[in-house]
C-alpha cells in the first residue's frame, strides 16, 4: 500500500470534488443524483434518498455545486 494518495485540486491550488474537505458526496454519489434526476426523480427524493438537503440536491443538479473538475493532482503523503 503507497504511503501516499493523489487529490484533485483546481487552477488555484484547491481540492475540488470528493477530495474537498467538506464534501460529504463522493462523486460516483454526484453523479448517480444527476442520472436519477435527468431521469424524472424529484428534489424531494433525491434529497432523502442521499441525505442531504434539498438546496444542495439543486445545486448538484443544476451545476452550482460540484461542477468543477481537477485541472492537476497533487500528492498527499499519509501519516505511518
Amino acid at each position: 500500500m503507497p504511503g501516499y494518495r493523489l487529490v484533485g485540486i483546481n487552477e488555484l491550488g484547491i481540492r475540488v470534488g470528493e477530495d474537498h474537505h467538506n464534501a460529504k458526496l463522493t462523486n460516483q454519489e454526484v453523479d448517480r443524483m444527476r442520472e436519477l434526476h435527468e431521469a424524472g426523480a424529484t428534489i424531494t427524493d433525491l434529497a432523502l434518498m442521499f441525505e442531504v438537503g434539498k438546496g444542495t440536491v439543486c445545486d448538484i443538479v443544476n451545476y452550482r455545486r460540484r461542477a468543477q473538475v481537477p485541472t492537476r493532482f497533487r500528492r498527499i503523503d499519509l501519516a505511518q
